[in-house]
Parts: C-alpha cells; sequence; structure tokens
C-alpha cells in the first residue's frame, strides 16, 4: 500500500492496518517488548511460518515495526514496536475489556 493510497475514513484506514487477526496477536506480543521470530511464531496459536513472514512484512512496510537482523550465523532477527505501532495499545486494551465484557454476557 503506498502512503499516497491511504483511505480518507480514518476507520477505513485503521482496518487496513490491522485487517486481520494475527496482526492483532503480533501487535499483543510486541507490546511486551522486543521478540525473535521464533518467539512470536511460538506466542502465536496456529500461525505458519509463510503467514508470520508475510504479516511481519506488511506491518515493517507500514512503519508498525522494525526489524533489526544481526550478522550471526544462524541469523538472529528481533521485531520491534515502532512508536507508530506502540500508539494502538489503548485500541487493543479497549479490544480486551469489551472481550472481557462480551464474555461475560454471553455466559
Amino acid at each position: 500500500m503506498l502512503k499516497k493510497d491511504l483511505p480518507a475514513c480514518p476507520v477505513e484506514l485503521t482496518l487496513l492496518l490491522i485487517s486481520n487477526k494475527w496482526k492483532v496477536l503480533i501487535i499483543r506480543d510486541l507490546l511486551d517488548g522486543t521478540k525473535r521470530f521464533s518467539e512470536l511464531k511460538k506466542s502465536i496459536n496456529n500461525i505458519s511460518q509463510k503467514v508470520l513472514t508475510s504479516n511481519l512484512r506488511e506491518m515493517e512496510e507500514n512503519d508498525l515495526l522494525t526489524r533489526k537482523v544481526y550478522p550471526e550465523v544462524p541469523p538472529r532477527v528481533e521485531y520491534t514496536l515502532t512508536d507508530i505501532g506502540y500508539s494502538l495499545k489503548t485500541l487493543l486494551d479497549d479490544m480486551d475489556k469489551w472481550g472481557t465484557w462480551y464474555r461475560s454476557e454471553v455466559s
């Protein structure tokens, strides 16, 4: 997605950037700090390596996280939220509160 092609509607833009459950779960995990690829893969149940890689690349392109590669053998790669990515914390906190409320309402 090119920055000039961003939707005018803020809600649509937000959904475009975090459009699937994987991205939201990646953000959730990175809110606690920097994680290696293997740590993310382990903490996000049922995500394939290909899907995780694809989502991380998209999120990096959209300035939500940074990727740091260490020149080691085997290579070590770490992911960290940018300030923009971390700003989604309040949104995820609200989703957590709503999900807790909803669970109590339908139980």
